[in-house]
C-alpha cells in the first residue's frame, strides 16, 4: 500500500526502511546490503539514512550499485531511481559560521569544520560516489532532514539569514544553504556551480512537540516538505506529538514519516536508551506478550502519517521469522483501520512497559497548558473595543476541543480549536458594553472537559 507524501507528487509505501538497526549496528552474521536489496525487491520505496549513522550511507551505496540506482554505471536506470524516495539527514545547524553552542558537531561524521552543505555532498559521495568527495553527475537526494531538532536556539540558528541571504554574512543558517542546493542558486556564495543536489527539505525530531511546532510555524515560504517524528503507542504518556504537532503538519500538508514505532527496541528487551552497539539490535519478530503488528498499525493510523520507517535487525527466507516480511505485512493498513477503541487497547498493552518509560527520547507530559502569551489591545473612543491575542495551548493526553473567553468571570465566547500554523496569533475582539473596563481570561478546554486558564488581564 502507498499513501500520498504530503503535498509532493509521490506515493510512499506505508513501510519505509530505516537506516539504523543492522544497517548501522551490523552483527557479524548479518549482511546489511542484503536487507536493503530485499526491501527494494519487496516493493518498499522509502529509504532512510543519515550522516551520523556510521556505515549506513556506505551500505546503501553498495546496495544501490547492485540495484542499478547509481548514475553513470552501466546498469543504471533512471526510472528505477525515480521510483524510490531517498532521505538522509544532517545534524549541522549552520551553512556558514554559527554558534558552537548549537552546532551539534556530534551529529556529523565529516570534518570538524563541516557545515550542512558539506554533509549533503558527503552523503552523495558515500551513496553514489567514491566516499572521497566525488559523486556522479545526476546524483541527487530526494529529501534532506535537519536531524534531531531539540531547542528554540537551534531554530533561530537554522533560520538565520534565510530572509535576506548574502554571501557577505558572517553567519548563515543551514536552511539557506539547503535551499541553494535545492534550487540551484548561489545566494550563500557556497554553491558556485549552482548545483541542484536535493529535491526537498525537512527536519526530524523525537524530543519536543512544542519546539517542532515552532519550527513549522516559522516556515513562511513552505520550505519544509517532510517531517520525521517519533510516534508510538506510548506517545500519550508524554508531551505528545499526535495532538500537538500532527494537526499543524496536516494543516500545512507536510509529509509525515513516523519513527520509533518500537521505541528503538525499548518496547521489548532493550534498555530504554539509544542503541550503541550490534548487541542492541532487536532480531526477534515481536513477542508472545506483545506482537509487533498492532504497534505498527497504531503508528500508521495516527492521522497525518504517510509512512513509518522501521530498522531491520535480520531477514529470513522464513516469512514468520523475517522482520522485513512481518513489518511489511503489518503495514498494509489504511489510515482508518483502527478505531479509537482499538487504539486504546494497543496503548493498554504498551503503557506498563518499562514502567511507562519507553519513550526516553520524549519530554514529560505536563498536562494541558493554558493559551500562551495572552495579550490585549484597547481602542477607546466612540466605538471602544478590546482585542485579545494568544498563541496555542499544548494538549495533554487528550486533544484540545476549544478555547473559552471569559470577561469578569463570565463566559463570552467559545472558539473551536484549530492548529496554529504560523507565528500569527489567534485573536478575538470584544466590542460589547463594558469591554474596556473588563478583566479577561482565555481557557483551553480539552475533549474530556479539562480546563487550563491563562493569567487575568485587565483592559481598564
Amino acid at each position: 500500500m502507498t499513501r500520498s507524501f504530503g503535498r509532493l507528487d509521490f506515493n510512499v509505501t506505508t513501510l519505509g526502511l530505516g537506516g539504523q538497526a543492522s544497517i548501522q549496528w551490523t552483527p557479524e552474521d548479518v549482511d546489511p546490503v542484503a536487507i536493503i536489496t530485499k526491501a527494494y525487491h519487496s516493493g518498499v520505496n522509502y529509504f532512510d539514512t543519515s550522516n551520523v549513522y556510521g556505515p549506513s550511507q556506505l551500505n546503501f551505496g553498495k546496495a544501490f550499485r547492485q540495484l542499478g540506482l547509481v548514475p553513470g554505471l552501466p546498469n543504471y536506470r533512471e526510472s528505477r531511481r525515480r521510483s524510490i524516495f531517498l532521505a538522509t539527514k544532517t545534524g549541522l545547524r549552520w551553512t556558514k559560521g554559527g554558534d558552537d553552542a548549537i552546532c551539534r558537531r556530534g551529529f556529523t561524521r565529516g570534518a570538524a569544520d563541516s557545515h550542512a552543505m558539506d554533509d549533503v555532498r558527503r552523503s552523495l559521495s558515500q551513496i553514489f560516489g567514491d566516499d572521497a568527495g566525488h559523486y556522479p553527475e545526476g546524483a541527487y537526494l530526494d529529501l534532506v532532514l535537519i536531524h534531531s531538532l531539540t531547542s528554540r536556539e537551534e531554530i533561530n540558528g537554522l533560520y538565520t539569514g534565510l530572509d535576506k541571504t548574502d554571501p557577505s554574512m558572517e553567519h548563515i543558517g543551514a536552511l539557506a544553504g539547503l535551499r541553494d542546493l535545492r534550487d540551484g542558486t548561489n545566494l550563500t556564495g557556497l554553491n558556485p556551480r549552482e548545483e541542484k543536489l536535493i529535491r526537498h527539505i525537512g527536519f526530524s525530531g523525537h524530543h519536543s512537540a512544542p519546539v517542532m511546532m515552532e519550527m513549522v510555524r516559522r516556515d513562511t515560504d513552505n520550505l519544509l516538505d517532510g517531517v520525521l517524528v517519533a510516534i508510538n503507542a506510548n506517545d500519550r504518556l508524554y508531551t505528545n506529538m499526535q495532538y500537538n504537532l500532527f494537526p499543524v503538519l496536516q494543516a500545512r500538508n507536510i509529509g509525515v514519516i513516523a519513527m520509533k514505532v518500537f521505541a528503538d527496541g525499548a518496547m521489548y528487551e532493550k534498555e530504554a536508551r539509544f542503541s550503541r552497539t550490534p548487541e542492541d539490535v532487536i532480531r526477534s519478530v515481536g513477542s508472545s506478550d506483545l506482537p509487533s503488528r498492532p504497534l505498527i498499525e497504531y503508528s500508521l493510523t495516527v492521522p497525518g502519517v504517510d509512512t513509518a520507517i522501521i530498522g531491520i535487525g535480520q531477514t529470513s527466507d522464513n516469512p514468520r521469522q523475517c522482520q522485513l516480511a512481518q513489518n511489511l505485512s503489518a503495514a498494509q493498513v489504511s489510515p482508518e483501520s483502527l478505531s479509537e477503541t482499538d487504539r486504546r487497547q494497543v496503548e493498554a498493552m504498551t503503557h506498563p512497559l518499562k514502567d511507562g518509560g519507553t519513550n526516553y527520547f520524549q519530554i514529560a507530559n505536563e498536562g494541558l497548558s493554558p493559551p500562551a502569551d495572552l495579550r490585549l489591545k484597547v481602542v477607546k473612543g466612540a466605538s471602544p473595543t478590546v482585542s485579545l491575542f494568544w498563541d496555542t495551548a499544548i494538549a495533554g493526553n487528550e486533544p484540545i476541543n476549544h478555547y473559552e473567553i471569559q470577561r469578569d468571570g463570565k463566559a463570552l465566547k467559545q472558539i473551536a480549536f484549530l492548529p496554529q500554523v504560523s507565528m500569527k496569533p489567534f485573536s478575538w475582539q470584544d466590542d460589547s458594553p463594558g469591554a474596556i473596563d473588563g478583566r479577561y481570561r482565555v481557557f483551553a478546554v480539552d475533549k474530556i472537559g479539562r480546563r487550563a486558564e491563562s493569567e487575568e488581564l485587565r483592559a481598564g
